[in-house]
């Protein structure tokens, strides 16, 4: 797709239902991000995630995929103890969870590591740039294009540059001859978008107190909805559906 010049289209998701209609919608990419952690079991961040978590979103949204590529991340921990660990993990996280790429954060800082999940077999969909995981200064557009080079070399199959921004995604994309995607901070000068559909959809309670553009607002429908039947049923009403 890099090649040809057509945009990737990937969506992160945390469940069967949505896995079944973003599948239906054509994406190409559907991921299982670390924010599940946040999203489903309501931790304070996305580092608290656990592998059997993750393990259990992964297998959820596989079984709702047919045709996109799933990938999952690989939660915190086993790639900051090292390059075994990190394959034990993926490679549960291919086997048990069905993923069919692992997406490693903070990646840059462990190059070691995406070569080893690389090496196992593994596709890895590498992360950089500004992260949870890796809070550090804004680096120089030669610098990001040096990790993604990096990160290309020890056998990445994508990346996923977060905060990329119109002149260092540019130099990236260039770069580098595996895709580059990016979701927050990203723009329409890298070869794909990754979007939480919870977000873009506003599927969480949050949206039902902001301001933010959106491509529907299904809490707010799911709100009004609620309210609806629970009218009907006071008011002895016939209820709606089955």
């Amino acid at each position: 797709m890099k090649r040809d010049g057509r945009k990737i289209v990937a969506v992160v998701v945390y469940d069967y239902p949505m896995a079944r209609v973003v599948d239906r919608a054509g994406v190409d990419i559907v991921s299982v991000g670390d924010s599940v952690g946040v999203n489903i079991w309501g931790h304070e961040s996305e580092l608290e995630v656990t592998l059997d978590q993750m393990l259990l979103a992964c297998g959820a949204v596989r079984r709702g995929v047919e045709r996109a590529l799933v990938s999952c991340d690989m939660p915190y921990g086993p790639v900051q103890e090292g390059p075994d660990a990190a394959v034990r993990a993926a490679t549960r996280l291919v086997r048990e969870g069905g993923a069919d790429v692992v997406k490693l954060d903070d990646a840059a800082e462990h190059p070691e590591v995406v070569q080893a999940v690389a090496s196992a077999g593994i596709p890895v969909w590498a992360q950089f740039g500004v992260t949870p995981h890796a809070a550090q200064a804004a680096a120089g557009t030669d610098e990001l294009v040096a990790q993604a080079r990096r990160l290309e070399k020890a056998g990445a199959a994508l990346l996923d540059f977060t905060r990329s921004g119109p002149a260092a995604g540019p130099a990236v994309v260039q770069a580098v001859s595996i895709p580059v995607i990016g979701g927050l901070g990203g723009g329409p000068w890298l070869d794909g978008r990754v979007r939480a559909i919870g977000n873009a959809v506003g599927y969480s309670a949050a949206a039902l107190d902001d301001s933010l553009d959106r491509y529907v607002n299904i809490a707010r429908i799911t709100l009004d909805a609620i309210q609806t039947y629970a009218e009907d049923v006071r008011a002895g009403r016939h209820i709606r559906g089955k």
